[in-house]
């Protein structure tokens, strides 16, 4: 007896029922589960249909090639030949590795000169660039002054005393106002109205202190005020440039532009253009006559408001992309590309602490309770918590996790909510002062490059990418 399938006599012989014939048991028993027939005559076979053959177990008798002395050195010899051949072909795939290896090792070295050069002809391009004397912009007249970078003069110095002094004394006690919006409404915070697309790039909005105004700007060079009730834009003005921050100076926008220029816009529009490069941010002081300015030329600039002018301008160590006052107004804090949050008295531009982020800084927010900011980088899903009472590691208070990309982040008045948006949504987290803890109020999925609170935190005012203002309440 043969196997229909090997052809050789089988040590474990069945037969099929389907079609007769004879197989080595593990041949047929692999065909079939893999195929399910009989291998002859392609009938539907299973194991069960085997039938199994009793005989006398067959001795395989030795190839006739191993039966001489003659026939096993011959046998040895194509062996060693085979060996031979695969260590000559071995050797020559290590040379031709080796080859390659060495050609890689040559190029990665050659860009690793080319990139060391880069970077010191940048570096050295950008303490140029930061050494140059740049000439401050007054006012609308035209007038140019010389910037002082020895601290304020000394009647914005006072006024930064009083306001610290008048806000401090009653920040810790203040209570939560009546009227305020607790986490049982801002848990059903829902679209209220939506615009339509108005100025394309968006990065930044700010809501008057009546909450019925919102100015904003995008690529286009174009800022506009828009009207929260009658969801439209009610003013526009040229920016001469792409629009990278906003602010309200009482009634009149501020805006920062990518060609530089700071500009006031109302019945007397003021032009600063005190930065070489684009200006990357703004922020007022909380006395309300003293506006703050970063840029890529690694300063930062201090006007005065109320007489149209720069008073200060201090250079750091890297491009700064944002900025924002204590809300007692006796620090400023500037974010740079280097994951530095850098800290500086305000009254002398002297440096008072820093703080490493660890990544490009894209937003800072102080709360209300004096003693807390928070900072998120560039592309990052954590918003970090900084207690300003503390330094190095230890002065992370909290990491909150959002669970996407953030690109702005505001607290409210009271100090109890801070929201964070991003391209994938818009988060609200509470800190419970009773328990110190932190909790996730609402998370929605509307995208927003920036956010601002609305009056009594019963509404919450966004922007996204393409220029829609979406208001939630």
């Amino acid at each position: 007896m043969l196997c229909a399938i090997s052809g050789e006599a089988p040590q474990q012989p069945v037969a099929s029922s389907k079609s007769g014939n004879v197989y080595e048991k593990r041949l047929i028993e692999a065909y079939i589960a893999e195929n399910h027939k009989d291998p002859v005559n392609g009938e539907e076979l299973e194991i069960t249909d085997l039938i199994d053959l009793k005989s006398s177990r067959i001795v395989a008798p030795r190839p006739p090639t191993l039966t001489s002395i003659p026939s096993l050195l011959s046998t040895f010899q194509n062996e060693w030949d085979a060996l031979a051949l695969e260590s000559f072909n071995l050797r020559q795939q290590l040379q031709q590795t080796r080859q390659e290896l060495a050609t890689a090792l040559y190029q990665h070295d050659a860009a690793v000169r080319v990139i060391a050069r880069l970077t010191r002809e940048r570096d050295a391009a950008r303490d140029a660039l930061s050494k140059v004397t740049i000439g401050a912009g007054g006012a609308s007249n035209g007038d140019a002054m010389q910037i002082d970078s020895q601290g304020l003069p000394e009647e914005l110095a006072e006024k930064v005393d009083a306001t610290q002094e008048k806000l401090s004394k009653s920040r810790r006690k203040r209570p939560v106002p009546k009227e305020w919006a607790d986490s049982e409404l801002i848990e059903k915070f829902g679209v209220a109205t939506t615009s339509k697309a108005l100025y394309p790039g968006a990065k930044s909005l700010a809501v008057d202190e009546g909450g019925q105004l919102v100015v904003f700007g995008g690529d286009d060079g174009v800022a506009g005020i828009f009207s929260i009730p009658e969801n439209k834009v009610v003013q526009s003005f040229k920016a001469g440039g792409a629009v990278t921050d906003a602010v309200w100076y009482g009634s009149q926008p501020v805006v920062s532009t990518s060609s530089g220029a700071v500009k006031v816009f109302g019945d007397s529009e003021i032009s600063f253009t005190s930065h070489a490069g684009s200006a990357n941010g703004v922020a007022l002081h909380p006395s309300g006559d003293i506006l703050a300015s970063v840029g890529v030329d690694k300063s930062f600039v201090f006007y005065d408001l109320a007489g149209g002018k720069a008073v200060t301008q201090v250079y750091t160590d890297s491009e700064l992309t944002t900025a924002a006052f204590h809300p007692d107004g006796h620090l400023f804090a500037a974010g740079g590309i280097d994951g530095q949050i850098k800290l500086f008295h305000v009254k002398t531009g002297e440096n008072a602490a820093n703080f490493d982020l660890g990544g490009p800084v894209q937003d800072i927010a102080f709360s209300e309770n004096g003693i807390w900011f928070a900072a998120v980088a560039k592309g990052s899903n954590s918003v970090v918590i900084f207690d300003l009472r503390k330094e190095g590691k230890a002065a992370e208070a909290k990491v909150l996790e959002i669970g996407g990309q953030v690109d702005s982040i505001r607290w409210d008045y009271t100090g109890q909510y801070l929201a964070a948006s991003g391209p994938r949504g818009l988060t609200i987290s509470q800190y419970t002062k009773t328990s110190k803890s932190w909790s996730d109020v609402i998370s929605t999925a509307v995208p927003a490059t920036a956010v601002a609170w609305g009056p009594e935190a019963k509404t919450l005012v966004t922007v996204n990418s393409d220029g829609v203002i979406t208001v939630l309440g």
